[in-house]
């Protein structure tokens, strides 16, 4: 059997465990009415697509490890032993950008019983945060940008830490009155899946509605058909405004789980997991270890021994904004100062042609994490800088405000401990999740005068890493 390259055919449970997060996570946009209603179809219609995989390429080594990880997950997830599993899925806007992935505008709760979907449940959060009438302070900037007082579960993503959200999240489930100790884990999706499924699916025309949802609008369309008609006008009865979902549901799995699509499924979310829009956390805590030694787990790493980067946003406009906003990273270390000394420049344009509905200027909250010990210098372009320890590293906070149509091109100033050395110098910068595409230029003067420069686009994490021999 051919394939476009080698190492893009993955084992049958690999290509399961992928089809099983597609299913539930367009299940989890779709309410999962037309899953309930044909789940043994859509078994049988995998299985079938399954068996029709005779042969498999070999694959890199690199890939070794995550096959054994998706082995693991799946004997855990399709184990025939009559016991229900079950997953919260956080549905995530990225277009609307927080700390740990997108705006969490709604939430799923999916059973599997003996591999098949068994009971769900889908509720948007604000209807959750209803319920909770605990008062919890709201973490910086939230009260002083957004005039919030109350912490709840929709904002609870604001650590770029994954593992450290789940709590979270799970904490104020808690408050809500949930049982938290029925999931056996959690599952973070951005709704760049949503929009990368249509790769697949190819354009999707729905009857009644205008125009094609295609890998371009899609998410951004479902936005105008079910939200911005009841913005523009609170009057407007809600029950009936995801409607067009029960419609879309049974179009779009029948296009998915086709032979054609099913070792493609696989490839997208290994692609989705590595790019940090689709996170995994487990109970279990050899599974959580599994996905973790292939960081799926969307964690900051606490023990870290070189150079770091992270530049975290947290979209403080309540608007999708984000979708205009276009980033650049410039990092330059200079080791032939008294102290390694680093010039950070972060570039900002709003794309925005006009404000609407859920457009605007870009307001928002940036933490810089860096190795912990380093020491701010100065700064150009943004505003006063806070400093704080999270995680081992130290972080730099500030606003960013951009108008649109316009650039902001800011800066930070800052030396690194002096454990950092240009002997073996190790740069490791790790992706926001929910970020995007972010194009990442390094320039490198060493101790000597050798000089280094490297372009990259931060689609997941970089490790870099210079030899002064």
């Amino acid at each position: 059997m051919k394939t476009d390259k080698p190492g893009t055919f993955f084992t049958k449970k690999k290509i399961v465990i992928f089809s099983i997060l597609a299913v539930v996570i367009v299940g989890g946009y779709f309410t999962f009415t037309y899953l309930m209603k044909n789940k043994q179809l859509i078994l049988k219609t995998s299985l079938s697509a399954l068996g029709s995989v005779s042969k498999f390429l070999p694959i890199p080594p690199d890939e070794k490890k995550e096959i054994e990880v998706l082995n693991n997950i799946v004997s855990v997830f399709t184990k025939n032993d009559d016991k229900e599993k079950t997953l919260l899925i956080l549905l995530q806007n990225n277009a609307e950008l927080r700390p740990g992935g997108g705006f969490l505008g709604q939430y799923a709760i999916v059973s599997i019983k003996n591999g098949t979907v068994v009971s769900t449940k889908v509720e948007d959060a604000n209807l959750l945060d209803q319920r909770i009438s605990a008062k919890v302070q709201t973490p910086f900037p939230f009260e002083k940008m957004m005039q919030l007082r109350n912490w709840k579960f929709r904002d609870s993503n604001f650590s770029p830490d994954f593992p450290t959200n789940v709590e979270k999240a799970k904490y104020f489930f808690r408050l809500a009155g949930g049982n938290t100790q029925q999931f056996d884990g959690v599952i973070a999706v951005n709704s760049q899946v949503f929009d990368d499924l249509f790769t697949l699916t190819g354009p999707i025309t729905m009857p009644g509605y205008s125009g094609e949802f295609n890998s371009e609008n899609a998410s951004r369309k479902l936005e105008e058909i079910v939200e911005k008609a009841y913005i523009m006008n609170p009057e407007l009865d809600t029950q009936n405004r995801k409607a067009i979902l029960k419609t879309m549901a049974p179009i779009m799995i029948q296009k998915l789980l086709t032979i054609g699509n099913v070792t493609k499924i696989a490839d997208l979310f290994h692609n989705e997991m590595k790019n940090r829009d689709v996170m995994l956390n487990f109970n279990d805590q050899a599974l959580q270890r599994a996905a973790a030694s292939v960081h799926w787990d969307g964690t900051v790493p606490k023990d870290w021994g070189g150079d770091y980067l992270m530049a975290v946003d947290a979209n403080m406009g309540a608007l999708k904004t984000n979708f205009y906003m276009r980033q650049e990273i410039n990092y330059d270390i200079d080791f032939t100062q008294p102290k390694p000394t680093v010039t950070l420049n972060l570039k900002y344009k709003n794309t925005a042609p006009g404000g609407d509905w859920r457009t605007s200027d870009y307001h928002a909250y940036l933490r810089v994490y860096v190795p912990q010990g380093s020491t701010f210098v100065s700064n150009h372009m943004v505003s006063r800088i806070t400093t704080a320890d999270e995680f081992n590293k130290t972080y730099f906070g500030f606003k960013v405000d951009v108008v649109m149509g316009t650039q902001v091109d800011g800066q930070i100033v800052y030396t690194l401990p002096d454990t950092i050395t240009s002997d073996n110098y190790r740069l490791l910068i790790q992706k926001q999740s929910g970020a995007g595409k972010i194009p990442v230029t390094v320039h490198v003067k060493m101790k000597d005068g050798k000089q280094y420069s490297q372009q990259q686009t931060l689609l997941n994490d970089l490790n870099l890493q210079y030899n002064n021999q």
